[in-house]
């Protein structure tokens, strides 16, 4: 697309984010930039967007993208490039066969990239090594589903979570996770009344909202699941009829169940729950036909978390509760394609278009493709991919669009393989990140959100379009293309031949449909014959799409018909509870780790925007404050975190609402963006033995005090200098420059953290040092260009000020104010953000709150604040809370 084609109207897209997939309206602006909207036509979203989608439109620009190939550290053209991927690949094979060469893939890559990837290696290189980020987040689900189904497949849709009379989420933080799906949840709660049962140890923003919240002790799932098939036997609640004609290991199942929990009293016992609440929870659930249960990672990333999809899955085949409006268990997928990942055979474990390695499937795709050298069985998953990489006996490694040397566990020991690699070619938009840094010999710059053109599949099986808007920068190209190139030079040029991204959908659309007359679950054939129009102008639409079959919404499983041999699915005895790894004297603590509200993944886009970069800035710990007090941190203060693999230093945020012994850290900092924050480091590499997904709820980990003589932060519009080693620090983008929040033992000075200060820069000094304070402001041309400050302790409020105040021209009443007193003085509201969406700061918030707004309602009618995606709406109640027990106080 050169600038001249940019379309004059919207755009219609999708959401590069979470898997709810949602449809947005991208307006460019002529700049570079686009305008950001949600589409009132797309079924997933109806116009909704959350605080990540509306913020798009900040993460478009050029700064830090790789924008021409590098081989070497050294620019090169794609031909050379491309030569030497292709050479690496060709000499590793011809030296050290088939296992020794690998591709590590990404949730975010569109379809069409994910099946020129998988079928280049599978069938023509022969190596099954093809996996994917996305084994850390659903493969456990995947898993789940073929054991009970036969087939990886997502039983419902989305109709049916505001249609259930109840919900029960399960490990799934979904008011911050998928906030526009949870939303249209929380509207059929206020409209039908609908139920709300959260399962999580954590107090979070979805259990705030809860009916009945159940911070059960982690891993504990699968016992109460057991328990709650146990007691749905005993008190009359199965479908019997369900049962006996489209199920088997009911006997089985229920017997492994009673062995688990076999009463209310033990399942309390095994859940650390008040026995109260779990009898209530499963009467609910008895008692309510409608039932959907949503689970995510709290689920997935577990030591055994297929068995707890399994124990989730039992309890709704036991009760028939499958297939119909309403009802149904329901993964919550984590990344945008995800699902479209496992259609194409994008794990180590499938094949392709949702077969597996079974003799009859690997003939059968070998002839589709006339593949030369189809892999015979399973390559190897994420965690044992890496793993061999460390051994030397995976010697060429092809990474495209993912971070793991910061997202895999144990990530220190990963960066370190990578640095062996004979081979080693990473496809990226981004110029830096630990990945590329860990050597990368050969580096591809790939297409980014709004330049892509391609396919999505969403978590209730729909496939919408992502859609170009801007014109590809420098020489940056399709990840499929780079795939089907060196394919070419590999002597694969006519397998390979596509030219558009059509061409590569309607293979893969027909090989759903290759030799399938209903046997597989996946089958989108109809859209085979789609010419260049038809692609382009494609609507959202759920599989399967069978050639001859109406286009309508579609659910599974209502009357049997399962994917298994004999057509039943399987009730499966899932094994005792056995912690990956229970505390002990050093490690006392299990550390948890997961997403925050507006961040993505490792920050490589969500980080380029001053708003999502706002609410929480710095990489934390969550910790009970009996915890906390034990331990000897405080609020604000600072904790070394210290696991078996790896050790981090974080801010303290004391939480009540964590279980005591238990901790949280977000994962999305790394070398990048902060000194100490690099979590995935911790993380331990125990996997569930049949996903393979690695477990990162539950590592032992210790925490101890860690004091600083002196915190601050500098903002410029300019370049940051680097520190002292020995400084923690956190980058955060903010309004017109770039923001550093630190804490040190050593001095800090302006030349030192600001390198192109130029001589005629007037800089305004405060020192105290009696109290240790040093704030300098640094103007040019009369407009705030930088500051220092430097205290004893946090400089919040002048922070969440001056942060929005680079370029602008500050009086001299609010420059006297800010430096003698570190704080504005014209009372102007601040604080960190709280409604990302509409950039309302808490300050403002609370200016609503004590003029009198009496709830969530009025504060978004006088500031707009919770009146988007509603992701805000639990922190801006609590503030409600806070506030009234200040006046009763």
């Amino acid at each position: 697309m050169r600038p001249s084609d940019l379309p004059k109207a919207p755009t219609r897209t999708t959401c590069p984010y979470c898997g709810v997939g949602c449809g947005v309206l991208a307006q460019p602006d002529q700049l570079g930039g686009a305008t950001i909207a949600g589409d009132t036509e797309h079924p997933s979203n109806f116009g909704r967007l959350c605080s990540k989608g509306s913020a798009l439109g900040e993460t478009l620009s050029l700064d830090g993208r790789l924008l021409h190939p590098e081989i070497g550290g050294r620019r090169a053209s794609w031909d050379a490039a491309l030569d030497a991927t292709a050479e690496g690949f060709r000499r590793t094979l011809a030296t050290h066969g088939p296992e020794a060469v690998a591709i590590y893939l990404s949730g975010q890559l569109l379809t069409e990239d994910y099946y020129a990837a998988n079928k280049l290696f599978k069938g023509f290189l022969g190596s099954a090594n093809v996996d994917t980020n996305s084994r850390l987040c659903m493969s456990s689900s995947v898993a789940g589903h073929k054991r009970a189904f036969g087939a990886d497949t997502v039983p419902g849709t989305y109709r049916d979570l505001e249609t259930a009379d109840l919900l029960v989420f399960v490990g799934s933080n979904a008011a911050w996770c998928h906030p526009v799906l949870y939303q249209r949840m929380l509207a059929a709660k206020a409209a039908r009344g609908t139920k709300i049962v959260v399962i999580d140890p954590r107090g979070t923003a979805t259990a705030e909202e809860a009916d009945l919240h159940l911070p059960l002790a982690g891993g504990s799932d699968t016992a109460l699941f057991c328990g709650l098939l146990v007691h749905l036997a005993d008190g009359g609640r199965l479908d019997q009829a369900y049962v006996a004609a489209h199920t088997q290991g009911f006997d089985a199942a229920l017997a492994r169940a009673r062995e688990i929990a076999p009463t209310i009293s033990a399942t309390s016992a095994a859940c650390g729950l008040p026995p109260a609440d779990v009898a209530a929870f499963f009467d609910l659930f008895a008692t309510t036909e409608r039932v959907v249960t949503l689970y995510s990672q709290g689920v997935n990333q577990a030591a055994q978390g297929t068995d707890k999809v399994g124990a989730i899955i039992n309890c709704h085949l036991a009760t028939g509760r499958i297939g119909r409006e309403g009802m149904g268990p329901f993964s919550l997928t984590g990344q945008p394609n995800a699902m479209g990942g496992r259609e194409v055979g994008g794990l180590a474990n499938q094949l392709a278009a949702h077969m597996g390695f079974e003799p009859a499937s690997i003939d059968r795709v070998r002839r589709f493709w006339d593949a030369p050298r189809m892999a015979q069985a399973e390559g190897l998953k994420a965690v044992d991919m890496f793993d061999a990489v460390g051994r030397g006996e995976i010697k060429a490694l092809w990474v495209m669009g993912t971070n793991p040397a910061v997202s895999m566990p144990r990530a220190d020991a990963v960066r370190n393989a990578l640095k062996r690699l004979d081979h080693f070619v990473v496809s990226e938009n981004v110029a830096s990140n630990d990945t590329l840094g860990a050597g990368a010999h050969i580096r591809l710059p790939a297409l980014a959100w709004g330049e892509k053109d391609g396919t999505v599949t969403n978590s209730e099986r729909r496939i919408s379009r992502q859609r170009p808007f801007l014109a590809p920068p420098g020489q940056t190209r399709p990840d499929w293309w780079a795939v089907a190139q060196v394919a070419q030079r590999l002597g694969f040029g006519e397998a390979f031949g596509w030219r558009t991204p059509g061409e590569v959908f309607r293979e893969h659309a027909a090989l759903s449909a290759f030799e399938n007359g209903g046997a597989r679950d996946f089958d989108i054939g109809a859209l085979a014959d789609l010419d260049t129009r038809d692609y382009d102008q494609l609507k959202p639409i759920q599989w399967p799409a069978r050639r001859g079959m109406a286009r309508t919404e579609t659910r599974f499983f209502a009357r049997g018909g399962f994917y298994t041999a004999n057509g039943r699915a399987n009730l499966v005895e899932v094994a005792p509870l056995a912690p990956a790894a229970w505390p002990d004297d050093r490690f006392p603590f299990r550390l948890n780790t997961g997403r925050i509200r507006d961040q993505w993944h490792t920050m490589t886009r969500t980080g380029k925007s001053q708003r999502l970069s706002s609410h929480l800035v710095e990489p934390f710990l969550e910790i009970h404050p009996g915890d906390a007090a034990a331990e000897g941190l405080k609020d604000g203060g600072f904790a070394r975190v210290t696991t078996a693999h790896g050790d981090v230093v974080l801010r303290v945020r004391m939480e009540p609402g964590q279980r005591r012994g238990a901790l949280f850290a977000p994962i999305h900092w790394n070398d990048e963006t902060s000194s100490h924050g690099r979590v995935g480091a911790l993380v331990h590499a125990v996997v569930d033995p049949f996903s393979g997904q690695p477990d990162a709820k539950a590592t032992r980990a210790a925490v101890a005090p860690v004091r600083f003589a002196r915190q601050g932060f500098a903002l410029t519009q300019g370049a940051l200098g680097a520190l002292d080693p020995a400084t923690w620090w956190a980058k955060a983008t903010v309004p017109q420059g770039l923001g550093l929040l630190f804490a040190t033992d050593h001095a800090v000075t302006l030349s030192e953290i600001f390198p192109d200060l130029e001589p005629g820069d007037e800089i305004v000094d405060y020192v105290d040092a009696g109290r240790g304070v040093a704030r300098s402001a640094v103007f040019r041309d009369g407009a705030l260009v930088a500051c220092l400050f430097v205290a004893a302790d946090r400089q919040e409020n002048a922070w969440s000020f001056l942060r929005a105040k680079l370029g602008e021209r500050l009086s001299e009443g609010q420059v006297r104010s800010l430096l003698l007193a570190g704080r504005a003085s014209d009372g102007a509201a601040c604080g960190p953000l709280v409604c990302a969406c509409h950039g309302v700061p808490k300050g403002v918030i609370e200016t609503a709150i004590r003029a009198g707004a009496p709830d969530a309602a009025a504060v978004g009618a006088a500031t707009k604040a919770g009146t988007n995606c509603g992701s805000c709406l639990p922190e801006i109640r609590r503030m409600l809370v806070e506030a009234r027990a200040l006046v009763t106080a």
